[in-house]
């Protein structure tokens, strides 16, 4: 089998030295070359500062850096047909309107958990809510460590949305509740976060009912789980047509 060579945005970072440790175990891939403002090489491969520094085509990219590099990211992949991995979080609606116009031309690999255990728990979660209907309250708690910026996790949203999709769009989302005074809707979605020390991430869905409650949970121990799902990803992109591609794509 053809090694895919895998370019990593966001290469000198947590993320990317856990793609590249990933990668290094496997016999279909290769870490051909890093983007990042840090460009002192830890691997067997070069680390430039920018994408037009680049001196040698990847056949994917996978992207752990920060929403800023979209636009030169998508730029190069679109001028070189360059199918990418995304997998950064905090993306913005008219960032998030990009990736999907840009996957009209390049295959597009993107989700806000890359965790195989994690999308089994949205299955999961959507089946929940076909079965429990509007008899069950919901509530969503993520735990993240207190480095992570964005609130609620890109990962909460993915399975609100999950859930909402599964019950004709019948719920609107409340952040929080300091700033509410009132008694709980039947038709929202409570999303919480907890940021502190070194959590890698948690997620729990609840379904409150009479008497009953059930809880749906995740936790990651490490960002290994991430990285392999990255890795995995890119892997499964190279031959791919245009489109946009996630995690249902590899475990369908």
């Amino acid at each position: 089998m053809e090694e895919t060579k895998i370019l990593i945005s966001g290469a000198s970072g947590k993320m990317g030295h856990a793609v590249a440790a990933a990668a290094s175990s496997r016999t279909d891939c290769v870490i051909s070359a890093g983007i990042d403002i840090r460009t002192e090489s830890y691997a067997d491969f070069p680390i430039y500062e920018n994408f037009s520094a680049l001196t040698e085509k990847p056949d994917v990219v996978v992207d752990f850096s920060n929403p800023a590099v979209l636009d030169d990211l998508l730029n190069y992949c679109l001028v070189n047909g360059v199918p990418c991995v995304l997998a950064t979080t905090g993306y913005s609606e008219e960032q998030i309107a990009k990736i999907h116009k840009a996957s009209e031309s390049i295959p597009v690999f993107f989700t806000f958990n890359l965790s195989l255990g994690i999308n089994l728990l949205v299955q999961l979660a959507k089946k929940a809510a076909a079965v429990l209907g509007g008899q069950f309250d919901i509530e969503i708690l993520e735990k993240h460590h207190n480095q992570k910026v964005d609130a609620p996790s890109g990962t909460a949203l993915m399975i609100a949305d999950a859930i909402n999709q599964a019950s004709d769009n019948q719920y609107h989302y409340v952040y929080d509740r300091h700033s509410k005074r009132q008694k709980r809707e039947k038709n929202e979605i409570g999303l919480h976060a907890i940021r502190g020390g070194t959590i890698v991430g948690e997620h729990d869905i609840i379904f409150a009912g009479h008497d009953e409650v059930i809880t749906l949970s995740h936790s990651a121990a490490s960002k290994e789980v991430f990285a392999v799902g990255a890795v995995n990803a890119a892997v499964f992109l190279k031959n791919q047509k245009p489109g946009m591609y996630d995690m249902s794509a590899l475990i369908s």
